[in-house]
Formats: structure tokens, sequence, C-alpha cells
């Protein structure tokens, strides 16, 4: 074959190439525990041990590509049909492996990584406790995923949510000084945490400072000489209130300003993801209506 024959190959087998697309280099990242996680091509199955991971997975266009969840993962709803692998720390390790997941996806805070490694799996650990660092949690999971244009996509909806949201609060409740419990440890929501971020978003100031960290556990009398205006607890959590030292004479008590969450709600507010636009708007409705009111034994108490 002459040489002008071989250029016209060579031209034709780039033009080919060009039509086909680009050639997959394989997929990489660094997971929050600083090690790299690698995989020749997008997983195909994926497990999910934690909701914020699932939620993530699913608004990022991958929520088929799931196959197993960890027993607290149920939105969207498809994912509550998914076989439940168990918890933080106490998920099935068998049944993890018999579904053959090209991936799996853990918080760093998880036991797990270390031996689902040793039988051959890739593992990635990730989560987020600010703002910023949800962003970057988005952003390595779209990678992960094959889809690294997603993550900007979904950043920019949650952003025009947060900000639908800030319309919602009423001039005169901004400025409220807040109490968000986690749980009654008490642990909280200070104000590095993304929750907090989103109270002052909205105009509200966090009685937890940031030096405490992001979700500090309390001296139990810290929320009493703190005296929020306003306390945002989960509901089942209300009618004991009267009954913790000190509290039946906070001023929030005494007025019922409490917002009781419900637990949907309070899922959407725990789950550092994509669905924190939505979360903001629960907030926004707290800091501007006082939906349910403690108990009226509470009232008037000394």
């Amino acid at each position: 074959m002459g040489m002008k024959a071989w250029r016209g190959l060579a031209g034709l087998v780039c033009l080919v190439a060009g039509l086909a697309g680009p050639v997959m280099a394989g997929i990489s990242i660094t997971d929050d525990r600083g090690a790299k996680v690698s995989l020749p091509q997008a997983p195909q199955r994926i497990v999910s041990l934690l909701p914020s991971l699932t939620e993530s997975v699913c608004a990022l266009g991958a929520c088929a590509r799931l196959v197993a969840t960890d027993r607290w993962s149920n939105w969207p709803e498809s994912v509550k049909r998914l076989p439940k692998l168990g918890g933080l720390d106490d998920a099935n390790i068998e049944l993890i492996v018999t579904q053959r997941p090209d991936l799996v996806l853990l918080a760093p805070s998880s036991r797990l990584a270390t031996r689902l490694r040793s039988l051959g799996l890739t593992v990635a650990e990730l989560d987020a406790k600010d703002l910023s660092e949800v962003q970057r949690m988005l952003g390595k999971v779209a990678v992960l995923i094959g889809q690294p244009q997603a993550a900007a996509q979904r950043w920019q909806v949650m952003q025009a949510e947060i900000r639908d949201a800030q319309a919602l609060v009423p001039a005169q409740v901004r400025g409220q000084r807040v109490y968000f419990e986690v749980s009654s440890t008490p642990y909280a929501a200070g104000e590095s945490s993304f929750i907090g971020q989103l109270l002052q978003t909205l105009g509200a100031r966090n009685v937890v400072p940031a030096a405490l960290g992001p979700f500090p556990k309390l001296n139990p009398e810290f929320v009493v000489k703190a005296e929020p205006d306003l306390i945002m607890i989960a509901a089942g959590e209300v009618p004991d209130l009267v009954a913790r030292p000190g509290w039946a004479r906070m001023k929030a008590i005494k007025a019922g300003q409490v917002c009781a969450l419900q637990t949907a709600d309070y899922d959407v507010l725990s789950r550092p993801g994509p669905r924190l636009g939505q979360a903001a708007t629960v907030l926004a409705r707290c800091l501007a209506r006082r939906d349910v009111p403690v108990p009226a034994t509470a009232k008037g108490q000394p």
C-alpha cells in the first residue's frame, strides 16, 4: 500500500473515532478518607449505605443502577423496594457481596470500608457537614456515576430553591435566635453545619456558635441558658420537653414557640444531599409560622 493510501486510511480511522466520541479513560476520585477510588467505567450496580448518598445517586440520574441500600434510605419512592442491608455499622457484609456491586458508597464514619475492600469491592467514603461539602460530595458522586455535568445542574436547582425559601420568611421574624436539636442527648446543629448555614441564609441566628463544631453534644443546661426564641425539634420529642430540667421555665416553651418536625420533614433536614432546597423551605416555614405548639401543660409552669 502506498504512502497516499496509508494517509487516507489514517484519516478515515480518525474520522470514525471522532464520530464515535471520546474514548473513556476510566473514572477516578479521591474520597473523604484520602483513598483513590478508580473504576474502569461507570458502575452499573451500586450499593449505597447512607441516605444522603442514595438520594444523591438518584438526583444525579443513576437511581436505576442502585441494587441495594441501607435501611434508612427511603427517597425517592423507588428505593423503598430495594433490598435493605442494615445501618451505618451493622450492614450485612455477606448480603453486600451477594449484590455483586461495581461500587459501594458509604460514610467515612462507617467501619465497613476496610473489610469490603479486602473482599475486592470498590468503595468510596463520602459525607458532608456543611454546604460547601455538600457541593463537593455531589460533584464526586457525579464523577463516579459517569455524569460529572449533573452535579452543577443539580446545585443550581438547589440554589434557586433556597432563594425561593428566603422569600417565605417575613422581615419581622428575621433575626430570631434558634435552637435546632438533632437528638435528645442533646446534639444540636451548630452555626457551621449545613442546617446552621441554611438558617443563617434565611435570616435566623443560631444559639450554638460555630466554635462548638457542626453538630456538638451540649451540656443539658446550655439550651436553658441560651434562651432561644424558637426551638426546632423532632415531633416525637415535644411531649417530653417540659420534663427536661429547667425547660419548663424557658420563654420559648411557655409561649409555644416550638416547631415540631414530622418524620418526613426531619428526614429532609437531616440529610446533607440534593434536597437541601426542600430543607430550606421546611426551615423557612418554621421561622414564619409556629405550626405545632408545645403541649398546653407546658405553658404557665414555673
